[in-house]
């Protein structure tokens, strides 16, 4: 009698939950692949890697599998880029449009916004890093709100809790509540790159190899381009 394998299981930043959600679904019907993720912050999915939690593959910013790689948690050789993510300047919906057409002109609009959000992930250190580069970070220190681990910054938007916000369009796409005006513009572009890894605690790590091969396979292409993503 055949027994058949347990479902593999997956651990992922925010940015990528919807659509690995869909890529699964695609994945079992395509393949069957069984695959489950389980979608928290970036720093605490990469916490719990670290921790040796039995997760079997994970998918996070190209540099945090990195550096799971050479820590030892994720196994050698097995990183694959998968996506490639935009951040992009959002307001309240029903807010009026603000010109981020130019650096200058996003500059402007950070300067005159009364409340700006961030993640706790890539995006949110790359604006703080262009905050610093435009030598306003001090400026308007007082007037940033990280969105907590796992909260999208568009919730912060929606709630009035800030007037203008920056994070990745993936996480953006389909949120009430929230206006997206734009990509950064030329100059400050803000791009992240998301790859997936086998676990070194996987007991399946071929099937996990078999998994990520499904999730970078072309013919998902345009799964990745509904959720805001290009493919790698």
């Amino acid at each position: 009698m055949n027994t058949r394998a347990p479902a593999l299981q997956g651990i992922s930043s925010m940015a990528t939950r919807a659509l690995l959600a869909q890529l699964a679904q695609a994945c079992l019907r395509e393949r069957g692949v069984d695959l489950h993720f389980e979608s928290v912050g970036g720093v605490d999915a990469a916490r719990r890697v670290r921790d040796g939690e039995s997760f079997d593959l994970v998918v996070l910013a190209s540099d945090a599998i990195d550096q799971l790689i050479a820590g030892g948690s994720v196994l050698a050789g097995s990183r694959v880029d998968l996506v490639v993510s935009k951040t992009v300047v959002a307001v309240p919906a029903g807010a009026p449009a603000v010109d981020v057409g130019s650096e200058d002109a996003l500059r402007r609009a950070v300067l005159g916004a009364s409340a700006i959000g961030h993640s706790t992930g890539p995006s949110g250190t790359a604006v703080l890093a262009l905050l610093r580069r435009w030598g306003v970070f001090d400026a308007v220190r007082e007037r940033l709100v990280q969105a907590p681990a796992g909260v999208p910054v568009g919730r912060l938007l929606a709630q009035g809790q800030a007037s203008l916000g920056f994070q990745q369009m993936s996480e953006l796409v389909g949120l009430a509540g929230v206006r997206v005006l734009g990509e950064l513009p030329p100059g400050c572009e803000i791009v992240t790159r998301f790859s997936a890894g086998i676990c070194g605690a996987s007991r399946q790590p071929q099937a996990a190899r078999s998994a990520i091969d499904c999730l970078a396979s072309p013919q998902f292409a345009a799964i990745k381009r509904e959720h805001g993503l290009e493919p790698a």
